[in-house]
C-alpha cells in the first residue's frame, strides 16, 4: 500500500508540475515581445574566453563581445590568425589577449587556463566555440581523425568547464556557452564522428545545466547552440535544398545576444526546431525519406571543407 501511494504521489506531483508549466510557457512567449536591448545583462569588464577564436564565428564574437566592453581571450591553433583576431578587436577599441592552444591536449588547457587567471583575471563567459570535422563516411574516417574531432568538439568542453567553472560557482557569476550544431540532434550521413561528438556537446551542456539547478546557483548560467551548416569555410561544398546555409554575421548576432540575454537553448534557423520535433514523433522510415526530400541525407556528397593555409 506504500508503494501504491508514494507512486500516486508522484502523478499528482507530475500533474502540478505540468499547470505549472503554463506559466513558464506564458512567461517565454511575453519575453520574445521584450526587445533584446532591455535584456541583455551588462558585460563591462568581463573576462570572455572564446575558443577557436582566429577565424569564422569565433572571430566575430570576439569582435561583437569587445563591442559591449568585455576583455576578449581568444584561443586557437592557428598562432597568425589568432593573433590577427587580437589586432582586429584592438584596432576597434577592445582590449584582446591571444594564446595559441592545441585543444586536444588537456595539459595544455591547464596550463593556459593558469595563466589566464594569473594575468588576466577570472573568465566569466566561457565560449566553447572551436570545432573540427572529418566529412567522410564511418569507415573512411582514419581512427586519429575521429580521435581529433572528439578531443576537440566534446573533451575540451570538459577541461575547459573544469578549469574555470570552480571561480564562477565561487563568485556565483559566470556563463559556459557551448557552441554545438543541429547535426548534435539529427544524425547526417559523412559525418558520424562529428554528429556523434555534437550528440555529446548537447548532452554535456544540459546535464551542467541541470546539475547547477539541482545544486541552487542561479548565477552560473549555461547557453547551448545547435546551428545548421555555417558559410564559414569549415562545411564547403555542402548543399542544402530547403533550409539555407547559414550567414556567419547572423549566427554571432545570435550567440552573442543570446548569451547576453542567458538563453537556455539557440537552435538556428528556429524552425528546425520543427525538424527535431518530427525525428522525435516519426517512425525511422519516415525520418529517412524526409532527410532525403530536404537534402539531408546528400548535403556532404561535394564536401570539401576549409581550405589549409600554409
Amino acid at each position: 500500500m506504500g508503494e501504491v501511494a508514494t507512486r500516486l504521489m508522484a502523478i499528482a506531483e507530475l500533474l502540478g508540475s505540468l499547470v505549472i508549466s503554463i506559466f513558464y510557457i506564458l512567461e517565454a512567449l511575453v519575453m520574445l515581445f521584450i526587445p533584446t536591448s532591455l535584456k541583455r545583462k551588462d558585460i563591462k569588464g568581463n573576462v570572455v574566453l572564446i575558443t577557436g577564436g582566429g577565424s569564422g564565428i569565433g572571430r566575430l564574437m570576439c569582435l561583437k563581445f569587445a563591442k559591449f566592453g568585455a576583455k576578449i581571450v581568444t584561443w586557437d591553433v592557428n598562432t597568425p590568425a589568432n593573433e590577427e583576431t587580437a589586432r582586429m578587436v584592438r584596432e576597434a577599441g577592445g582590449e584582446c589577449h591571444a594564446q595559441t592552444v592545441d585543444l586536444c591536449n588537456r595539459d595544455a588547457i591547464y596550463v593556459a587556463a593558469d595563466i589566464i587567471k594569473k594575468d588576466i583575471g577570472k573568465v566569466d563567459i566561457l565560449v566553447n566555440n572551436a570545432g573540427i570535422v572529418t566529412g567522410k563516411s564511418f569507415l573512411d574516417s582514419p581512427d586519429d581523425s575521429i580521435q581529433r574531432t572528439f578531443d576537440v568538439n566534446t573533451m575540451a568542453h570538459f577541461w575547459l568547464a573544469k578549469a574555470f567553472l570552480p571561480e564562477m560557482l565561487s563568485a556565483d557569476k559566470g556563463h559556459i556557452v557551448t557552441v554545438a550544431s543541429l547535426a548534435g540532434m539529427v544524425g547526417v550521413n559523412k559525418l558520424t564522428d562529428y554528429c556523434a561528438s555534437k550528440f555529446a556537446a548537447v548532452g554535456f551542456d544540459e546535464t551542467l545545466r541541470t546539475e547547477l539547478m539541482v545544486e541552487g546557483r542561479k548565477g552560473v548560467h549555461t547557453t547551448l547552440v545547435c546551428p545548421y551548416y555555417i558559410d564559414t569555410g569549415m562545411f564547403d561544398g555542402v548543399s542544402s535544398r530547403l533550409m539555407p546555409i547559414l550567414k556567419p554575421e547572423f549566427v554571432a548576432n545570435s550567440i552573442v545576444d543570446g548569451t547576453l540575454c542567458n538563453e537556455y537553448v539557440i537552435i538556428l534557423p528556429w524552425y528546425s526546431r520543427f525538424l527535431v520535433l518530427l525525428k522525435l514523433l516519426l517512425p525511422q522510415k519516415a525520418i529517412y525519406l524526409c532527410g532525403r526530400v530536404i537534402g539531408v541525407n546528400c548535403s556532404m556528397d561535394e564536401f570539401r571543407g576549409r581550405k589549409k593555409v600554409n
